[in-house]
């Protein structure tokens, strides 16, 4: 997702996907560890798509706060 995709999103919204893509991650590492995938760089990307999620919903609940 890029980040203008991210930002049209709704807090709820949001939290559902940061909790899939969390879920995502734990899979990769588990089937990276079991040998199963060998592309290591999707763990890469699902974290960066991780971080802008929580960057835009710390600002989306800053700005709920005020």
């Amino acid at each position: 997702m890029k980040i203008a995709e991210i930002r049209k999103l709704e807090t709820n919204q949001l939290i559902k996907s940061v909790d899939e893509v969390r879920v995502e991650i734990a899979k990769l590492r588990r089937s990276i560890h079991m040998g199963e995938t060998s592309n290591v760089r999707m763990i890469r990307a699902k974290r960066k798509q991780l971080a802008r999620m929580l960057t835009v919903m710390s600002e989306q609940l800053e700005k709920e706060k005020v």
